[in-house]
């Protein structure tokens, strides 16, 4: 865990390619010897002592989600396509930097129709157990390998094989689709003989929603539950109604909702569509049954409400679910090597290895 890893300021150049210049107005000392200072700060590169010295020169280096630019309407999918390519082009070099630093064995396969990337961690031995994983990018950008920080990271820390879906983008598919295609994923790993209770599901923001959506239908349709789910800062309600949204927004380094979530998200979902609970998971009925669920997220996230509220749904539904809060952390900050990340994989490996029993 204790690798470097290369996307310290990934941010969201992804969410545009924009590559801004770090704000002068660095926030580290403000709060020295404890003291909280009357000087105005900037909230979104703001680190408190309270956190590590490796995440505080991350978040210091934030720069203002509000000085991103818009990304494309809905409708425009050729200027959709153009921005995801380029997010792959630039990131190509990193990510299999990335990949042979922590020894990685990562092979394309095509499970039922659908590209998928196995990953293995250095010196694996097959325990029977494979944890499938959904990633992030506000349902509009990433891919399975641009992603593979998070992935990476959780396959080397649990020594489990992961299965990283490519599911189509929005908005070259819709929600229905893009669920449809996760769930051809578990039916072709049951055809390979693994059992419901051998399958993990672990998901990050957008992709923690997709991966809290796909458990519910696996559940409806059938199929069973992923003997457990785990879930990095997920989006759980696409109308987005709750309080960080508001307060939190000054706060968060990586997006602005009117500029990047919203029309992302109408790329992805009818508005008409937002409290279907396989599209926002926590208008689902829990009292049917879930599996297992472990939520981290930390204090400096939008989506907090998100995900705080998803547990409070879980959680008065007698679900087995965990809410495991960090300090002065970032969305998805499983993706960097901080100590912080190597406390919370831990817990992810001890709780999948719980539930998985391996």
């Amino acid at each position: 865990m204790k690798t470097k890893i290369f996307f310290a300021c990934f941010s969201l150049l992804l969410i545009m390619m924009a590559c801004q210049p770090v704000d002068v107005n660095n926030n580290e000392g403000s709060l020295e010897k404890g003291v909280i200072s009357d000087k105005d700060i900037s909230l979104y590169n703001y680190a408190s002592q309270t956190i590590s010295p490796e995440a505080k020169e991350i978040i210091n280096a934030f720069t203002s989600a509000k000085s991103k630019p818009h990304v494309p309407l809905p409708e425009d999918k050729e200027r959709w396509k153009t921005v995801q390519h380029q997010v792959e082009i630039a990131t190509k070099d990193q990510n299999e930097a990335f990949i042979a630093q922590l020894g990685l064995k990562v092979t394309e396969l095509n499970l039922g129709g659908i590209p998928v990337l196995d990953i293995k961690p250095n010196n694996w031995k097959d325990n029977g157990k494979v944890l499938v994983y959904t990633h992030g990018g506000a349902y509009v950008l990433f891919s399975a390998l641009s992603t593979i920080n998070v992935s990476g990271q959780t396959a080397q820390a649990t020594g489990c094989r992961v299965i990283a879906i490519d599911y189509t983008l929005a908005p070259h598919a819709k929600w229905l689709e893009i669920s449809d295609e996760i769930i051809t994923v578990f039916k072709e790993l049951l055809k390979e003989g693994y059992t419901m209770a051998e399958i993990g599901l672990f998901g990050d923001s957008a992709g923690g929603g997709l991966a809290s959506t796909t458990a519910l239908r696996l559940r409806d349709e059938g199929f069973g539950l992923p003997a457990a789910v785990v879930l990095y800062s997920p989006m759980g309600d696409l109308s987005c109604p709750g309080e960080s949204f508001q307060t939190l927004k000054a706060a968060e380094g990586f997006y602005d909702y009117k500029k990047h979530i919203k029309p992302s998200f109408k790329a992805y979902a009818d508005t008409s569509d937002y409290k279907n609970p396989y599209v926002s998971s926590i208008y689902g009925d829990f009292n049917k049954g879930y599996a297992p669920t472990l939520i981290q997220g930390g204090t400096k996230e939008l989506l907090l409400s998100s995900f705080v509220r998803l547990y409070q749904a879980m959680d008065i539904a007698d679900v087995d679910v965990k809410l495991d809060i960090y300090e002065g952390m970032p969305h998805v900050f499983q993706r960097y090597s901080i100590p912080e990340t190597e406390i919370a994989l831990n817990k992810v490996n001890d709780f999948f290895k719980e539930h998985l029993i391996y």
